[in-house]
């Protein structure tokens, strides 16, 4: 069965679960987006590389990198293979010299790892078929239970941004970059994300 190329389009905080974020992958020649609901652990993990923040103190994910790397192992794609009961099963396919390895792993912990080693993420059409959902570009108010979340989250987030960025305008840019280092220090991602939005946008104004 010929498998389907995904790109991570998204992750925002899940409307249907309590503490929980929903992770949309879509496919990368269509309009399909397969939303999957994670944790919070696996989506700070993601989020963390790919804001390419350095925690003080390696997180479970950046361990298993560093161990894998130690030892020659490269994990060369992620593919989402069964959709069962509403769950999702990965598997990791790694390889060291001619030896290429099989490792069942949980979606989430598969797209953390998929992004720290820069590797591409597949999945099946007859999961698509299932839980993937329509994307109308040129209808953004179309009723689709992915384009009402990506809608939501723009809806969430903006706002909240601009009145972050309300109590950051002022700070010396040296006195944001201390900032930025003990949140990450102190393990406050979503905070060091708003300080490192400020910064940049600062670079691009200057």
């Amino acid at each position: 069965m010929k498998k389907k190329r995904l790109e991570l389009i998204n992750l925002m905080l899940s409307h249907s679960q309590t503490g929980a974020y929903t992770l949309v992958l879509g496919e990368s020649d269509g309009k399909r987006r397969l939303p999957i609901i994670i944790g919070s652990f696996e989506a700070q993990a993601i989020v963390v590389e790919l804001e390419n923040m350095a925690p003080a103190r390696p997180l479970t994910h950046d361990l298993f990198k560093n161990f894998a790397m130690s030892f020659e192992i490269n994990i060369d794609e992620v593919v989402i293979y069964k959709l069962h009961e509403g769950i999702f099963f990965s598997k990791l396919i790694c390889s060291s010299g001619e030896k290429q390895v099989e490792i069942d792993a949980r979606t989430s912990d598969a797209v953390a790892m998929a992004v720290r080693f820069n590797c591409p993420i597949y999945t099946f059409e007859n999961i698509l078929s299932q839980a993937g959902v329509m994307v109308d570009e040129e209808n953004e108010g179309a009723e689709s239970s992915e384009t009402e979340v990506t809608g939501q989250k723009e809806k969430e987030r903006k706002p909240a941004s601009r009145s972050k960025d309300k109590d950051l305008n002022n700070i010396p840019i040296d006195e944001l970059q201390a900032m930025l280092q003990d949140a990450i220090d102190k393990e406050a991602y979503e905070k060091a994300s708003l300080i490192r939005d400020e910064l940049n946008r600062r670079k691009k104004s200057s």
